[in-house]
């Protein structure tokens, strides 16, 4: 099916597991592409394969001025923005609360949570002037947990929830749609990290613990994700909005 024909999708994060998932999964239904990261090179590598009009766009989003600039520039070229995946992030430092850093906490926050932040600001005065289109927040069931060396990501994800709330209720009036996906351990490069930093030359046996702790007993794919990211975007979800769906393999039924 290709139900975004014709429609413009900026998607933050782009170069990462999820994001270029994403991208492509749009692509095959049809839509336009604003795809937006820092590293220009990780950039064109992962948009290199998706066949679609496109704009690459290289930007801080933590810094207004930039993030601003990359929304203008989306919608000189595309006229409009009708989907906006807000996924970039970062993963922080893990280590036990007491041994973590404020310069650490300030860097996840920023990028995880002001970043976010920004991007919304721009992209929802955009949809506001349109009166139509749909938000679809990374978040992730670091969102809704706790998670023992993890408290700065943690914290972040969390806030971001708040912001999914928040604007969901402020631009409802217009027509736009914000929800929230929160998957747990995904089968991806950004795993392997945390679990590098988790047991640093022991990561089998962290991987084992973080799949343990999954009812399904495995990582979840990029494809479980972002398949539920474009029906959230689609016209087949018009009467959700404020909310956010785990994509965690049961994990979340475990947990007080």
């Amino acid at each position: 099916m290709r139900e975004f024909e014709g429609k413009v999708i900026l998607i933050t994060g782009a170069a990462g597991s999820i994001g270029s998932s994403a991208a492509r999964s749009f692509a095959e239904a049809g839509a336009k592409l604003a795809l937006l990261d820092l590293s220009e090179e990780a950039l064109e590598t992962a948009a290199a394969d998706i066949n679609t009009e496109k704009l690459l766009l290289t930007a801080d989003m933590t810094i207004e001025a930039e993030m601003e600039r990359a929304v203008q520039a989306t919608v000189d070229r595309f006229g409009r923005i009708d989907v906006f995946i807000n996924q970039a992030g970062i993963s922080g430092d893990f280590l036990p609360l007491t041994e973590q850093t404020v310069e650490s906490m300030e860097q996840v926050l920023q990028t995880n949570v002001v970043g976010a932040f920004i991007a919304l600001k721009h992209v929802l005065r955009v949809m506001i002037k349109q009166r139509s289109g749909a938000v679809v927040n990374g978040a992730c069931s670091g969102s809704l947990l706790g998670g023992p060396g993890m408290s700065t990501y943690v914290a972040s994800k969390h806030a971001l929830l708040g912001l999914n709330k928040t604007a969901a209720l402020e631009v409802s009036e217009y027509g736009i749609r914000v929800n929230a996906v929160c998957p747990s351990a995904l089968d991806t490069g950004w795993m392997e990290d945390i679990e590098s930093k988790a047991a640093k030359g022991n990561e089998k046996t962290a991987r084992s613990g973080f799949e343990a702790s999954v009812p399904l007993n495995r990582y979840g794919t990029v494809e479980e994700v972002t398949g539920l990211m474009l029906f959230l975007a689609s016209d087949r979800a018009s009467f959700i909005t404020g909310s956010y769906f785990r994509v965690d393999g049961g994990q979340g039924t475990t947990s007080v």
